[in-house]
């Protein structure tokens, strides 16, 4: 008999992909499903524009001024490209974490929201790039629909299309719509190898330096230098686990100046220096 709830369906895709501690990437759908065993240490990532609906267990996710605490049955929304530190606080042999990702199409987002009657758009309380909401029946039901349309390829090129549409407007008219209708117009993007420049960015949004300063902490929970510098150490620490690319070639693609500087930089936001990461990476 079909699996009759989204945990049930998720746990099933899992076992047959004979996933028991990881992550499984689902082509057919572009989602991702995550499972754990045990809780883990903090972890560094960079969070794309997502929901990440946690199905059994519980996680950290946070910035360095903000932490979000995210239980079985609620859904982390996040709007723009954003580095996060996460770690696993709930789960057991017994009882895994489980947890689906779920891409957002901010083109998709921008379509609807424009389209939104002006009754139903709320009003942005919170302008943090996450927001926390619950995961309703409704949504759930959406989300296991969508999986099963996309198990054939008739399904999924009718069906599944529809579904993930409804997917993006259940977002936009839920709890925390109001943030996410503001946030999509204001995808932040940084280009990694080139100083960033605040006075340039502002003018960009006709915005002053310091009003433009204080609208980006409250959005991604730190300063726009600081946000870059994550982006480049997190780009920096795939492209050591990933290729084969010399340290120096790695440090000077990511914008630093000095090879040294980078490793210092590195060493103090992952508590190792780039040649031990890789290593490590390696014997693993």
């Amino acid at each position: 008999m079909e699996p009759c709830t989204l945990l049930d369906y998720v746990l099933a895709l899992l076992d047959h992909a004979g996933v028991a501690q990881g992550v499984l990437t689902h082509k057919e759908s572009a989602a991702v499903f995550l499972t754990h065993p045990a809780t883990t240490q903090h972890e560094s990532n960079v969070y794309r524009p997502l929901l990440c609906a946690v199905l059994q267990g519980a996680k950290e996710v946070g910035t360095s001024t903000r932490t979000l605490t995210v239980q079985a049955g609620q859904s982390l929304i996040v709007s723009n490209a954003l580095p996060v530190v996460s770690s696993i606080t709930e789960a057991t042999p017994e009882l895994p974490y489980v947890a689906l990702v779920f891409p957002l199409d901010l083109d998709l987002l921008r379509t609807l929201a424009a389209s939104l009657p002006q009754s139903s758009t709320h009003r942005a309380t919170d302008p943090f790039s996450i927001c926390l909401a619950e995961t309703d029946d409704d949504m759930k039901s959406a989300l296991l629909r969508y999986f099963q349309q996309c198990k054939t390829e008739e399904t999924r090129h009718m069906l599944a299309p529809i579904t993930a549409r409804e997917i993006h407007a259940r977002l936009l008219i839920g709890q925390h719509g109001g943030t996410l209708q503001k946030l999509v117009w204001h995808e932040i993007r940084s280009d990694l190898a080139n100083p960033l420049v605040v006075g340039e960015l502002a003018g960009r949004v006709g915005m002053s330096s310091s009003a433009f300063f204080e609208q980006f902490k409250a959005v991604t929970g730190t300063s726009p230098l600081q946000y870059q510098k994550d982006l480049r150490l997190l780009h920096a620490r795939n492209e050591l686990q990933t290729t084969g690319s010399k340290i120096s070639e790695i440090a000077y693609g990511v914008g630093y100046e000095s090879p040294a500087q980078f490793s210092r930089e590195y060493a103090r936001k992952f508590g190792r220096s780039p040649r031990q990461d890789r290593v490590s990476e390696t014997v693993q």
